[in-house]
C-alpha cells in the first residue's frame, strides 16, 4: 500500500509540472495590466487566457497525467484510457445529465454534480483506475476475427464499460463523498493561520517518504475547495487568504535554508570546507532560485535528524507567520526566487514584499540554530567528517572491488551515464534491479533483493541521500538533473 502511495506522488508530479507554464503567462499577463485583468489590453488578455486554459483545466490534466504516470510501461494508451474515463465520468454526472435523469430542473441539481467537470479529484479517481485497468488488459488477447483490438486498443473500450459501473457508484457516492470534503476544508479553512502552520508542519514531515504529494493535493488543488494554486493564480478569492497554504514557503526556501547552509559551512572543519562549501553553495542556490529544497534537506535529514525536525518546525512558524499577517504570494512550481517575482504581479497577491523581510529573519534564524545545535551536539553535517563528505557528493573513495565492477561495465564519458553506472553498482547490479521510475529530485527504484544495497557506493555518484521507504523499495535523491540519471538506467538496463 505503502508503494502504491509513494507512487501515486510520484504521478502527481507530471500534471503539476505544467504550473509553471501557467504562472510564467499569467505573471506576464498581470505585468502588463494589473488592474484589469486582461479586460484593458489585448495583449494581457492573452496571455492571462492562455495561462487560465491550464488552471480551468486541471482536473483532465490530472486525469491524463496519473494515468499515465500509473501505468507500468509509461504507454500513451494509458493516457487515453484516461482521458476516456474522465470524459465519460463527467458528462454522465454533470448537472445537465444529472438533471435530465431525475426529471428536474438543473437549477435544482445538488451542488455537488454542478463542479464535477473542474473537480480534481474525480480527476485523480480517474486516472488512477484507468491505471489499473490499463496494467491489467493492457496484454489481453482477442480471437483472431477481433485481433485489432487486443493489447492497449482493448483498454480504452474496457474503461468506457468500467466507467458506466463508476458512474453508477458516484452518482449515490459522490454527494456525499464531497459535502464530507468540503466541510474538511472548511475545517482547516476556519483553523485559519493555525492550520497553515500544521500544513507547513507535516508538509516537511512526509518529504522523506514521498507522501507530501498527496497532502500538497488537499491545500493546492480542489480536492477539497481549497484550491489555493488554482485561485491565487486567477486573481479569485479574498486577498489576504487566497494564497496562505504557498506564501509562508518563501521565506523557508529562499532565504532559510540558505541560512542553514551558510551554517553548515562555518562549521565545517578547515581541511573539508572548500568540498562542502561546493556541495552546500549549489543545494543552496537550487533552493533560492528555484525552491526545489530536496538536495539541500537531504544534506542533513539523516546526518542530523533534530535538525530536519527544527527545519519542519520553522517551516510551520513560517506559514504561520505568514497567514496571520495575510502576506500572500503563490508559486506555479516551488516557492523559489522566479515564481516569487511572477507571483508579486497577480492583483491578489498582499503585501508580498514582507515575505522578503521575513525571510531575512529567517535567515538568521536558521544560521543561529543550526550553528548552535551542529557545535554543541557535535552532529556530523557535511565537512565536519570525511565519511559524510563522500556520502554528500563532495568527495568519494572506491574501495578495488567497486572500482573493478566499474571497470567491468565499462566506460563512460558522459557524466549522467557515470552518475547512472555507479547507481546501478550500488543497488546490486542490473540484475537486482526491478523497476526505475522518477520524481522531481529523486529516483524511485524497486529491487529484487534489497540487502544488496551499498549506500556508500551509491553516494560516491554524487547522490544526496538514500532512503528505504519500504522493502525492496529505495529513493535516491539526486537532485534536479534526476530525469537524465534515470533515462541513462533504462538505457543501461
Amino acid at each position: 500500500m505503502l508503494r502504491y502511495v509513494q507512487n501515486m506522488g510520484r504521478s502527481f508530479m507530471l500534471p503539476v509540472s505544467v504550473l509553471p507554464a501557467a504562472a510564467l503567462l499569467l505573471g506576464i499577463g498581470y505585468a502588463i495590466d494589473p488592474t484589469g485583468w486582461g479586460g484593458e489590453s489585448v495583449i494581457a488578455g492573452f496571455f492571462i487566457n492562455a495561462g487560465g486554459s491550464i488552471l480551468d483545466h486541471l482536473a483532465i490534466i490530472f486525469a491524463v497525467g496519473l494515468a499515465f504516470g500509473m501505468s507500468k510501461d509509461k504507454n500513451g494508451a494509458a493516457a487515453i484510457t484516461g482521458l476516456v474515463s474522465f470524459l465519460v465520468v463527467t458528462n454522465l454526472l454533470s448537472a445537465e445529465s444529472v438533471a435530465l435523469l431525475q426529471g428536474v430542473a438543473v437549477e435544482e441539481v445538488g451542488e455537488a454534480f454542478g463542479v464535477i467537470e473542474n473537480n480534481v479529484l474525480i480527476g485523480i479517481i480517474t486516472g488512477l483506475i484507468s491505471a489499473a485497468l490499463y496494467n491489467r488488459f493492457s496484454e489481453t488477447k482477442l480471437p483472431p476475427y477481433l485481433a485489432f483490438f487486443s493489447g492497449r486498443r482493448a483498454v480504452p473500450i474496457i474503461a468506457v464499460f468500467v466507467m458506466l459501473a463508476v458512474t453508477g457508484v458516484l452518482y449515490v457516492a459522490w454527494p456525499l463523498l464531497y459535502n464530507a470534503l468540503f466541510n474538511f476544508g472548511e475545517w482547516i479553512s476556519g483553523l485559519g493561520a493555525l492550520g497553515a502552520g500544521i500544513y507547513g508542519f507535516f508538509n516537511r514531515l512526509l518529504i522523506p517518504t514521498g507522501l507530501h504529494h498527496a497532502l500538497n493535493s488537499v491545500f493546492w488543488f480542489d480536492t477539497v475547495g481549497i484550491n489555493d494554486i488554482g485561485n491565487f493564480w486567477a486573481s479569485e478569492g479574498e486577498a489576504g487568504i487566497t494564497g496562505r497554504y504557498q506564501a509562508g514557503f518563501f521565506p523557508i526556501m529562499m532565504f532559510g535554508l540558505p541560512g542553514a547552509a551558510l551554517a553548515m559551512y562555518h562549521t565545517a572543519k578547515t581541511k573539508y570546507k572548500k568540498a562542502a562549501g561546493s556541495v552546500l553553495l549549489a543545494t543552496a542556490l537550487t533552493a533560492f532560485l528555484t525552491g526545489v529544497t530536496e538536495p539541500m534537506e537531504f544534506s542533513f535529514m539523516f546526518l542530523a535528524p533534530l535538525l530536519y525536525v527544527v527545519h519542519a518546525f520553522l517551516t510551520g512558524l513560517s506559514m504561520f507567520i505568514a497567514a496571520t499577517f495575510e502576506w500572500t504570494a503563490g508559486f506555479g512550481f516551488s516557492a523559489g526566487l522566479i515564481d516569487f517575482v511572477l507571483s508579486t504581479q497577480v492583483p491578489i497577491a498582499n503585501q508580498p514584499y514582507m515575505l522578503i523581510v521575513q525571510g531575512l529573519v529567517f535567515f538568521v534564524l536558521y544560521y543561529v540554530i543550526f550553528r548552535v545545535i551542529i557545535t554543541m551536539l557535535d552532529l556530523k553535517t557535511p565537512g565536519r567528517d570525511a565519511s559524510v563528505l563522500a556520502e554528500d557528493g563532495a568527495s568519494s573513495v572506491s574501495d578495488d572491488s567497486v572500482q573493478s565492477e566499474q571497470k567491468a561495465s565499462g566506460s563512460f564519458d558522459d557524466k549522467y551515464s557515470q552518475q547512472a553506472d555507479k547507481i546501478l553498482i550500488g543497488l546490486g547490479g542490473r540484475e537486482n534491479i526491478d523497476t526505475v521510475d522518477y520524481c522531481t529530485t529523486r529516483l524511485r527504484i524497486n529491487v529484487h533483493d534489497d540487502s544488496k544495497i551499498d549506500e556508500g557506493q551509491i553516494k560516491t555518484s554524487g547522490a544526496h541521500g538514500v532512503i528505504k521507504p519500504g522493502k525492496n523499495n529505495v529513493h535516491v535523491v539526486v537532485g534536479t538533473e534526476v530525469e537524465h540519471v534515470a533515462e541513462e538506467m533504462k538505457r543501461m538496463l
